[in-house]
This record gives C-alpha cells, sequence and structure tokens, in this order.
C-alpha cells in the first residue's frame, strides 16, 4: 500500500512537471504574409524578418512565422485577410486596397511625395493620421512605415516625357498611375507586381513601373530595353506598410504587444537607414545587366505633374468623399 501510494505521488508530480513545462514553453505562434522575394535582400522581407527575430528574442511566448513570395496569400487577398483577423500580419502596398477604401489611392499619388525626407515628414502629418484611421477603421493597424521610390522601364524605349509612353501597355501599381498614363495615351494592363516578370516576358506588357526594391528582387532587368531612374525628379512613391491585425494585436497579453510595437520600430528605423541605397542599387544593377539608365529632367517632370492634375488629382478630388482635403493635407507638409 505504502509502495502504491508512493508511486502515486510519483505519478502525480511527473504529471504536474510536465505541464508546467509544457505550459512555460508554449508559443503563440502568428503568421506574417507578404508577396516578395524572401530571403534575397529585398528590404520589405527584410523589415518582416526583423520583426519576427525581435520578437523571437524578447521570449514572450510569440513566435512569427514568415510566408514571403506569395507562398501563403495572393498579394490583393492579404488585405481582406489581415482586416478579418485571419492573417496576422503583412508587409502591403496599401494602394492595393484602392478598391475597398478609395483613400488610399493617395499614398500612391503621381508627385505627391517626391523625396525620402518629405515621406518621412508624412508619417507624422495629418495626412497620415486620416490614411491611418481609414486603415484601422478596416480592422488593421500600422506597425512600421514604410515608402518606397520607384521607376519606370520599357522594352521598347526611353520613358521620359509623357509623349514617350504613348501607344504602350504599361503595368501601373493603382488607378492615380493608371488614369495620369492612360491621359498620355498608354494602355493599361493591371497586376500586382509579382506579376510583371511574367507579364513582360510573354509580351502582355511594354513597360512597368514599380518601387526600385520591385525592379531589384523580380529581376526585371532581363527583360528592359531602358530603366527611368527616380533621381532628383522621382515621381513614384508608394507606402507600403507592415500592417497587423488589430483583432489579433489585442488578443495578445501586454508584454507580447509591446514586444510587437519594439520590433516594429526597430524594423522602421532599418528601412530608414538602407532605403535610400536602394535607387543605387537599381541604377548599379541595370547598368551591370546592359540596360539603359536615364532620369526625367525638370521639364519632365512638371510635364507628368500638368497631366497628373488634370487627371489623377482631379479624379481623386471628384470621386473619394474628402478627396481634395486629403490631397490639400500631404501638400501641406513642408
Amino acid at each position: 500500500m505504502i509502495r502504491f501510494t508512493r508511486a502515486l505521488r510519483f505519478s502525480a508530480a511527473v504529471l504536474i512537471g510536465g505541464l508546467v513545462a509544457s505550459t512555460a514553453s508554449a508559443q503563440t505562434v502568428l503568421k506574417a504574409s507578404h508577396q516578395f522575394p524572401g530571403g534575397k535582400g529585398d528590404i520589405r522581407d527584410e523589415m518582416v524578418q526583423i520583426i519576427a527575430r525581435e520578437v523571437a528574442a524578447a521570449n514572450v511566448g510569440l513566435e512569427i512565422q514568415v510566408y514571403p513570395g506569395s507562398s501563403l496569400y495572393k498579394p490583393n487577398d492579404q488585405w481582406n485577410a489581415v482586416t478579418r483577423g485571419i492573417l496576422d500580419m503583412t508587409s502591403f502596398p496599401l494602394d492595393y486596397a484602392s478598391g475597398r477604401h478609395p483613400e488610399f489611392s493617395a499614398t500612391l499619388m503621381p508627385g505627391l511625395v517626391g523625396n525620402f525626407d518629405r515621406a518621412k515628414r508624412l508619417n507624422d502629418s495629418e495626412f497620415m493620421t486620416d490614411i491611418k484611421k481609414v486603415i484601422e477603421d478596416a480592422g488593421a493597424m500600422v506597425i512600421a512605415d514604410a515608402w518606397l521610390s520607384g521607376a519606370f522601364a520599357s522594352k521598347k524605349g526611353c520613358i521620359t516625357s509623357p509623349e514617350t509612353v504613348k501607344g504602350q501597355v504599361i503595368r501601373a501599381a493603382g488607378p492615380a498611375f493608371e488614369e495620369m498614363l492612360v491621359a498620355a495615351g498608354a494602355s493599361i494592363s493591371s497586376m500586382p507586381s509579382s506579376e510583371i516578370y511574367s507579364g513582360m516576358q510573354t509580351g502582355v506588357l511594354d513597360a512597368a513601373n514599380t518601387s526600385s526594391a520591385s525592379f531589384v528582387s523580380y529581376r526585371l532587368f532581363e527583360h528592359a530595353k531602358c530603366l527611368t531612374a527616380p533621381g532628383e525628379n522621382a515621381l513614384w512613391f508608394m507606402y507600403e506598410p507592415v500592417l497587423m491585425s488589430k483583432k489579433v494585436f489585442e488578443g495578445l497579453n501586454e508584454e507580447q504587444q509591446k514586444a510587437i510595437i519594439a520590433a516594429g520600430e526597430k524594423s522602421e528605423a532599418f528601412f530608414d537607414a538602407e532605403v535610400r541605397k536602394g535607387d543605387q542599387l537599381m541604377i548599379d544593377t541595370y547598368k551591370k545587366a546592359g540596360v539603359e539608365v536615364v532620369e526625367m529632367s525638370k521639364e519632365d517632370y512638371d510635364a507628368w505633374l500638368a497631366l497628373a492634375k488634370e487627371s489623377s488629382y482631379k479624379n481623386f478630388a471628384e470621386k473619394v468623399s474628402g478627396g481634395d482635403k486629403l490631397i490639400e493635407k500631404a501638400l501641406a507638409v513642408e
């Protein structure tokens, strides 16, 4: 009887010890998705990877599994998934969701940003306060801000003035750029940046505009004849933040929430330090591949901007509730 009782006590101790160990090692696993190539130096992938590493190092019972290259969700499906709490985190070009929230077209409006210094100032402006309210009301929240500059590339020739795009089938990232390019005489074929390579390879596209990072990581130099780099007259800037589901974030404990916020801050600091190198990396990569590289002159830029104001800006102000005020807030940032 004594031996039996001791045996029971020992078994109970082992069971309780096992449960404690299991509880201590239990991890909440979050999934992060994006469309960009993983492990190949793309700055957006690295932002998410930094958040995953920092959260793991915080030792708060939280793990983030990163699924790059559209391996978990297709690019355009990520917005719906993250706002519904089906997807936990994403690096997302915000204008991709402008069909649901037309205000987001302002985050890819021709000539609205101009340079990285101004982009950073926009992050703390009334303009971005309004944009982030739309994001939060939809069910997501910004973990790290990111603005990327972009370029044009064509299989036919160099795109400089508006006349040079006439007759070309081009991919533009969102409605504002599409409207401007149509006004210049181009035809549009819409697709996420992850599909540009196959579009140019198969002849569906003559040209494309996208971020400098995508021009490199998607190896578009293999099909381009000429690249128009941002230079001093950058027409193309796009907001591509790291987003998290509000529902998922609010379900975490306080330590885990603090770890996420701190990791996002570190990710954004990395982005700020590295993003300016992206344009030069793109230029060097394309020149090495034998692609002609040019920049827009101030005259070219002004011609595009005038065209944009008569097309993209005008349509945005007329069709989007409060659109004119939103643009005014952006332009008011020095």
